[in-house]
């Protein structure tokens, strides 16, 4: 039986990062389980009796599991590392907000713990392809999990943009440049360019134009079967690509970016099946005082009244009131009830 083994990718330019990667390193090992971290990190952590690998997709061939400290930018610096061969991520957020992140710093030693007892779920996120062309030549292609961007490259002057969905022409627009996102990334830099959020169960590409100068330039939701490109016209300054806010390619005039659902998924491992609402409140410190939960529903349905019920109340020249939600008569009189309004319903 092979030796279990964890890939450790931790943002080593933050001591509290170099310091928790040690931690970590040790408690595995304590566990008797074997440890790799990345080449260009080793140094900086300082631990021995790891293995150190190349800063390759390799480095994740065989992990059980890669636990990454630090914040969003770390996680997905590592989603390249471990696409391939889907190996789940488990980030523990030494950042700020963390949304892809599945611990807080304060359950570090827990999370460890977990990992060693193999208490974990894994979920897949959709990724997106992208291929940036020319006259017909890929200029390059690559992916991502986030979004990718096109953006103006010149502070000074927009971009003039034609969005195209399933091989049909949308709309021109001047603008800053247009994100298009997976759902995972609709919480990133779609969301500050004013798209919505969508429920990572939902699957779907956004469109966000970036302060575009149109009429027509909502945020759309796209089918993930559609296909989604965006060409820099000609006699515009040129553009900029960047995937994930990591890989980037230049874009000049005339050059169209591609965009299709991601052949392969990033794997995700998560140790709370907490629902999405809860992790939105929390991540961006909604504020939901004043809630109340659902309605109280009565314990159990008042019984129906008998046939023999309905007719002595006929015949002794009377109406019966039928009781309210809370067991009172309703709109009767009654001393309990205030008036016709009756008392107050649970």
């Amino acid at each position: 039986m092979s030796k279990r083994s964890v890939l450790v990718v931790a943002h080593t330019g933050r001591p509290e990062a170099v310091r928790s990667a040690q931690l970590v390193i040790e408690r595995l090992g304590q566990a008797g389980i074997g440890v790799r971290v990345l080449d260009g990190e080793a140094d900086q952590i300082g631990c021995t009796g790891v293995e150190v690998m190349p800063s390759t997709a390799a480095a994740a061939d065989a992990a059980e599991v890669v636990m990454v400290l630090g914040g969003d930018g770390t996680l997905l610096r590592a989603a390249d590392l471990t696409r391939a061969s889907g190996t789940p991520l488990l980030g523990v957020n030494l950042g700020h907000v963390g949304f892809l992140a599945e611990a807080e710093r304060d359950d570090l030693a827990a999370t460890v713990d977990r990992v060693c007892d193999r208490r974990y779920e894994v979920e897949e996120r959709m990724t997106v392809d992208v291929t940036a062309r020319r006259n017909g030549t890929v200029m390059g292609a690559t992916w991502a999990l986030n979004e990718a961007s096109i953006e103006k490259a010149e502070r000074e002057r927009m971009l003039e943009v034609v969005a195209e969905i399933d091989g049909r022409p949308l709309s021109n627009w001047g603008c800053d440049g247009v994100v298009i996102a997976t759902p995972t990334g609709s919480t990133a830099y779609a969301f500050s360019a004013g798209g919505p959020v969508v429920w990572p169960e939902v699957e779907a590409m956004l469109v966000v134009p970036i302060s575009a100068h149109s009429l027509f330039s909502r945020p759309l939701v796209v089918s993930p079967r559609s296909s989604v490109a965006v060409e820099v016209l000609p006699g515009t300054p040129r553009a900029v690509l960047w995937c994930d806010g990591r890989r980037t390619l230049d874009l000049p005039p005339g050059a169209r970016v591609e965009v299709r659902r991601g052949a392969v998924p990033v794997r995700l491992a998560r140790l709370h099946l907490t629902p999405f609402t809860d992790r939105l409140v929390t991540k961006f410190g909604l504020p939901v005082t004043g809630w109340r939960g659902r309605v109280r529903q009565p314990s159990r349905p008042s019984p129906p009244l008998a046939d023999s019920q309905v007719a002595d109340a006929g015949g002794a020249g009377g109406a019966t009131a039928l009781p309210g939600p809370d067991g009172a008569p309703e709109g009767g009189s009654g001393e309990s009830g205030g008036g016709a309004a009756g008392g107050q319903r649970g």
